[in-house]
Formats: C-alpha cells, sequence, structure tokens
C-alpha cells in the first residue's frame, strides 16, 4: 500500500516541489557554504510555499543549531539536512500509519462515528464518498447521515456517492433540522449494527457564529444518543487555501473540537507545505490527503512517505 501511495503522492506534489525544491536548489547553487545568509533566504523559501511562520522558524532553528553543532558546510548536504528535519517534525506532531494499517479506525467502539465539517468547496461531500468506499472495501458497514439540508444539491451529490460506495443514507427533507438528521443517523446504526457512521455537515464560512454553533449543536446531539460520540471530527481542507486554512481550523477546531484534517486537492496545488503548518501551528494532525479524483486518491497520511516525496529527484 505504501509503495502505491508513494507514486500518487510523488506525482501529486510535482507542484509544491518545483516551487519549494526549486527556489532552494537554485540558492544552494549561487553559495558555497551553509551561513546566516543562505538560511535567511531559505526561510523566505519555505514561508512562500506556505509551510507557515512557525514551522519554518522551528525548522530554521533546528538546522542552525546542527549546522553548529555537527559542522554541516557544504551546501551539498543542506537538501538532506532539511528532508531529515522536516521529517522530525511531521513525526513530532503525530505517529506514523502503521503500513498495514488500512482503514484508520480503531476495532472499537461500535459504530465507531465520525463528523465532517468544512467551508463550501473543500471537497467535504466528495471526501464522504471516497472515506465510505475505503471503509466498505475493508469489510465494514457503513452509513451516511446527510446533515446538510440547506442544499438539495448537497444530498443529490451524496446520495450518488453512497451509491457508488454501496452504502445506506440518512436523510430528511430539504431545511430539516442537521441535528435532527444526525441523531436519527446515529441511532438507526446503534440499532442496526453499524460499523461506522460518517455525517455530512453544511459547508460554511469559518467566520459565520450563528452556523458553528449549529455544528456544535450537531455535536451535543450525537453525544446524547451515543456517549462518547462523535469520536473524530475532521476538517476538510483545500489544500490550495493556503494560510487561509490555518484561522479555518482555528475556528473550526474551537466551534467542534477538530481532532483531524483532511487535506484536499494537494495535487492541484504549489502550496502543499501546509501540511507542515497544521501540525505545527496548530497542534491538529493530518489525518488523510487527497491526491486525484478518484476514490482510491484518498489515503491516510503517511508522514515519511510525504517526505520523501516532496524530496524525491526530478
Amino acid at each position: 500500500m505504501v509503495g502505491t501511495l508513494m507514486g500518487k503522492m510523488t506525482s501529486g506534489l510535482t507542484r509544491t516541489r518545483d516551487s519549494l525544491l526549486g527556489g532552494i536548489q537554485r540558492l544552494m547553487k549561487s553559495r558555497g557554504t551553509i551561513d546566516e545568509e543562505l538560511l535567511r533566504e531559505v526561510e523566505h523559501a519555505l514561508i512562500a510555499a506556505d509551510i507557515g511562520t512557525g514551522a519554518t522558524a522551528q525548522l530554521i532553528q533546528n538546522i542552525k543549531r546542527r549546522v553548529a553543532e555537527e559542522r554541516y558546510v557544504s551546501t551539498e548536504e543542506f537538501t538532506a539536512l532539511l528532508k531529515d528535519e522536516v521529517a522530525r517534525l511531521l513525526l513530532a506532531n503525530g505517529p506514523e500509519p502503521d503500513d498495514g494499517e488500512q482503514v484508520g479506525i480503531p476495532n472499537s467502539p461500535r459504530p465507531y462515528v465520525i463528523m465532517l465539517v468544512g467551508v463550501n468547496g473543500s471537497g467535504k461531500t466528495t471526501t464522504i464518498g471516497k472515506l465510505a468506499h475505503r471503509f466498505v472495501s475493508a469489510g465494514l458497514k457503513v452509513l451516511v447521515g446527510a446533515a446538510d439540508t440547506f442544499r438539495a444539491a448537497a444530498n443529490e451529490q451524496l446520495e450518488l456517492w453512497a451509491r457508488r460506495a454501496g452504502v445506506d443514507i440518512v436523510q430528511q427533507q430539504k431545511g430539516a433540522d442537521p441535528a435532527s438528521v444526525a441523531f436519527d443517523t446515529v441511532q438507526s446504526a446503534r440499532a442496526r449494527g453499524y460499523d461506522v457512521v460518517l455525517i455530512d455537515s453544511a459547508g460554511r464560512l469559518h467566520t459565520n457564529t450563528n452556523l458553528m454553533e449549529e455544528l456544535a449543536k450537531i455535536r451535543r446531539v450525537v453525544d446524547k444518543v451515543m456517549p462518547g460520540a462523535p469520536h473524530e471530527v475532521l476538517l476538510v481542507l483545500d489544500a490550495g487555501t493556503g494560510q487561509n486554512g490555518l484561522q479555518q481550523a482555528k475556528l473550526f477546531s474551537k466551534a467542534v473540537g477538530v481532532t483531524g484534517v483532511v487535506l484536499t486537492k494537494l495535487d492541484g496545488t504549489a502550496k502543499g507545505g501546509i501540511v507542515l503548518a497544521v501540525g505545527t501551528e496548530l497542534g491538529i494532525p493530518v489525518k488523510y490527503v487527497g491526491v486525484g479524483e478518484n476514490a482510491e486518491d484518498l489515503q491516510p497520511f503517511h508522514p515519511r512517505v510525504f517526505v520523501d516525496a516532496l524530496f524525491a529527484p526530478t
């Protein structure tokens, strides 16, 4: 599985790799030694790749320390040093998934309830369909709750993905109370022996207080019908939003306690450095990444695979 993911990730990170490493490698060719001026320019290149000021500061600080302690001098050694420090930073934000792990969720409780949130256009509904496909392929029984009751098209899209994945869906009429849909979904899943529940929610601007409170209500209602649920709240972020995604993550996390991030459309942006920024600056692990349009292109996030793909020879 990891070998397949490596190929997809290497291809998907082409634009980010060209943006980040292309600039750094040009700097290396124009310098003979690692000095303060070089590190300042590298710092600018990292920030430009949307790695974020916090993550960049940590990387530069660690690199300076190692240059002093281990006496790195040649710029030829710098790329390997940077790769090593990026890997350390990512692994500090969350464990590396087991190579044999196919599902990404624990064996209990059942049903395991996952709520997905995010702004309009982030790829949230598509992500639910891809997750459903992933869980079904692992032999799990999945129920989807269509709690985006504001847009008729949202239910139609979710229905289409549910049919593709071969999963059941709970939905109500347009304009119904989203929390009621979530309640019915979890209650039905408990009664009928489902393994996984995926709850959709209406896309919303993270700055809209009333709609964010509605998400909090969904969470409270789900906890009433099954104490401890939802077991995960995944924030779906379009990787192309770059640093704006950090602000989204902060406010969604404040409202509903985000436990993990799904980064979509990683293959279509030069801002893949957001992977480091999310974990380092927010302390929220990246759980899944999307590197293509197909259902199989949503994969659990493997930090080492990401780093190897980011620094792959061009």
